[in-house]
Parts: C-alpha cells; sequence; structure tokens
C-alpha cells in the first residue's frame, strides 16, 4: 500500500555521527551572549557620545570596547560612526536604551561569574539612571 522509505532516516544519521558538528560549553555561550551585550552597549554609549560628548563616556566607551575585546579573544568590536546621519538622537531614549543592556549584561555577567564584566554593568546601568534623573524630574 504505502511505498518503502528507501534512504535513512535524518534522525538516525544525526545520531550515529555526534560529533560531526561543533559544540559549545555553557561558558562560551555565556561568552558570546555577554559580548554582545556589551557590543549593544557600546553602540549606544557611542551614539550617546556623539548627542552630549563627555570624558565619562569617553572612559566608558573604551572600558566597553576593552571588554568586548576580551570576551572575544581580541578581536576589537566595531564601533559606531561619529555622525547622526542628519538626525538629532534622543538623549533620554539613548540612556533607557544603554541602561536596559547594561541590565541585560549584569545578569549574563553575573551567571558567568564575571566579576570585571559585572562591576562596568553595575556602574554603566548607575550612570545611566543619573543621567535619566534631572530629564525625568524635569518633565513632570
Amino acid at each position: 500500500m504505502y511505498e518503502p522509505i528507501r534512504a535513512k532516516s535524518v534522525h538516525s544519521t544525526m545520531a550515529g555521527t555526534p560529533h560531526d558538528f561543533p559544540h559549545r560549553s555553557r561558558e562560551e555561550e555565556l561568552d558570546i551572549q555577554l559580548a554582545g551585550h556589551l557590543a549593544a552597549l557600546l553602540a549606544v554609549t557611542d551614539e550617546l557620545r556623539v548627542a552630549a560628548p563627555s570624558a565619562d563616556l569617553d572612559t566608558a566607551a573604551e572600558r566597553l570596547a576593552g571588554e568586548v575585546a576580551r570576551l572575544r579573544g581580541g578581536r576589537t568590536p566595531a564601533r559606531a560612526s561619529a555622525t547622526t546621519a542628519g538626525r538629532e538622537p534622543n538623549a533620554a531614549a539613548l540612556h533607557r536604551r544603554a541602561h536596559t543592556l547594561a541590565g541585560r549584561a549584569l545578569v549574563v555577567a553575573a551567571s558567568r561569574a564575571d566579576t570585571a564584566a559585572a562591576i562596568l554593568a553595575a556602574e554603566r546601568m548607575d550612570a545611566h539612571t543619573a543621567a535619566l534623573q534631572p530629564r525625568e524630574l524635569a518633565s513632570r
């Protein structure tokens, strides 16, 4: 009634050779995730540096770039360009975005037990919270 299966099952061929594709450990996955969050935070920090230049943001950007490079085995992260492309960035929205990204990085750094990255993420959360305080109080 039915035609017999002539090819091997995909499931049986995959189960028979477990070492055909690369596997990453939990630590490697957390490194990748943390580097991604810190790289995103670096991009937002670079945007903030264009919108409102400050020495604190310059220092933070350098520290973030160093952490991303460390997590990526020495490869330097891509940096945002120094232009706003004809639009005025909303500094408050950027600070909120940076605060969220720093929080995500803090969670991953804590689960990875990476003290340096956790301290940097917590410091950035505090800095972005402080940057938002006067703006939010003035808008009320």
